[in-house]
C-alpha cells in the first residue's frame, strides 16, 4: 500500500471499465489523480466515487485526439499538483467490425485519431514536463491485438500495433532522461462493452459467452478490469524502476500458448 503516495498521475479514458478500475487502484496506492474522459456523466460519477473513498482527484472532460485539449488537461494537472509523475494513456475505441476490403475510410480515420494520435499526443505533451523533472513514467494501453491479426478489426488492430511502436520509440528516446515508458496488452476483459457484444453472439447468454471466450487462455477465464489496474500501478511505481520499453500481456496466458 502507498506505492504511489504523493505522485500526480493522469488517467485518460477514466470513465470506462479499465480506466475506472485503474483509477481506484492508483488512488488506493496514494496517487493524486486527474481523470480525463469525453463522457462527462461517467467522469462525474467516477469523481464522486473516488472522493467518497478519500482520494485526491480532479476531472477534466477532453477529447484525446485533439492536441489543444490534451495540452489543456496536462496544464490542468500541473496547475493543481505542480507536476506530472505518471500518465496512464488509456483512452481508446474499438471501431466497427468489417473486412479490410469493406472497411469505411472515415471510420478508419476516426479510430486511428483516438487510438494512435491520442497516445502520441499524451506523450507529446507530458514528456517535456517529465524530462524537465528528470523523472516520470508512462503506461499506454495496447491490446493482445497488438501481437495478432484480428479478423474484422483492421483499424483497431493496426492502431494497437502502433501503440507498441510508439511505446518502444518513446522508451528509447526518454530513457536516458530518466523516463520510463511501457504498455499493457489486455486480453479478453469483463467490461460492459464485452457483454454488449456477447449478448447477440450467444443468444443472450452472456455467461456462456464469457465462459467460452475464457477457454482461449490457460487460466480458463476472462480477466477483470482491476487486474489491468494492478499491473499499471506497478509499472507507474518506483518498484518497476528497471522496466521500460516493455509490452506486458495481461491475458491469462492466451498469447503465449496454443489453446482451443
Amino acid at each position: 500500500m502507498g506505492t504511489l503516495t504523493g505522485k500526480s498521475i493522469i488517467v485518460t479514458g477514466a470513465a470506462g471499465a479499465i480506466g475506472g478500475a485503474t483509477a481506484k487502484v492508483l488512488a488506493r496506492e496514494g496517487a493524486r489523480l486527474l481523470l480525463v474522459d469525453l463522457q462527462a456523466d461517467g467522469l462525474a460519477a467516477r469523481e464522486r466515487e473516488l472522493k467518497a473513498a478519500g482520494a485526491e482527484v480532479a476531472v477534466q472532460r477532453a477529447d484525446v485526439s485533439k492536441g489543444a485539449e490534451v495540452k489543456g488537461f496536462v496544464e490542468a494537472a500541473v496547475a493543481r499538483y505542480g507536476r506530472v509523475d505518471g500518465l496512464f494513456n488509456n483512452a481508446g475505441i474499438e471501431g466497427h467490425i468489417a473486412s479490410t476490403w469493406e472497411y469505411d475510410e472515415e471510420e478508419f480515420d476516426r479510430v486511428t485519431r483516438v487510438n494512435v494520435n491520442g497516445v502520441f499526443l499524451g506523450m507529446r505533451h507530458v514528456l517535456p514536463l517529465m524530462i524537465a523533472q528528470g523523472s516520470g513514467a508512462i503506461v499506454n494501453t495496447a491490446s493482445i491485438g497488438s501481437e495478432r491479426g484480428l479478423a474484422g478489426a483492421c483499424t483497431y488492430n493496426a492502431s494497437k500495433h502502433a501503440v507498441v511502436g510508439l511505446t518502444r520509440t518513446a522508451a528509447a528516446e526518454a530513457g536516458p532522461k530518466g523516463i520510463r515508458v511501457n504498455c499493457v496488452m489486455p486480453g479478453v476483459i469483463d467490461t460492459p462493452l464485452l457483454e454488449s457484444v456477447l449478448g447477440p453472439l450467444f443468444n443472450g447468454d452472456v455467461a456462456l459467452g464469457k465462459k467460452t471466450l475464457g477457454r482461449i487462455a490457460p487460466l480458463e477465464r476472462i480477466g477483470q478490469p482491476v487486474e489491468i489496474g494492478e499491473v499499471v500501478a506497478f509499472l507507474l511505481s518506483d518498484a518497476a524502476s528497471f522496466v521500460t520499453g516493455a509490452a506486458w500481456s495481461i491475458d491469462g496466458g492466451a498469447l503465449c500458448t496454443i489453446r482451443h
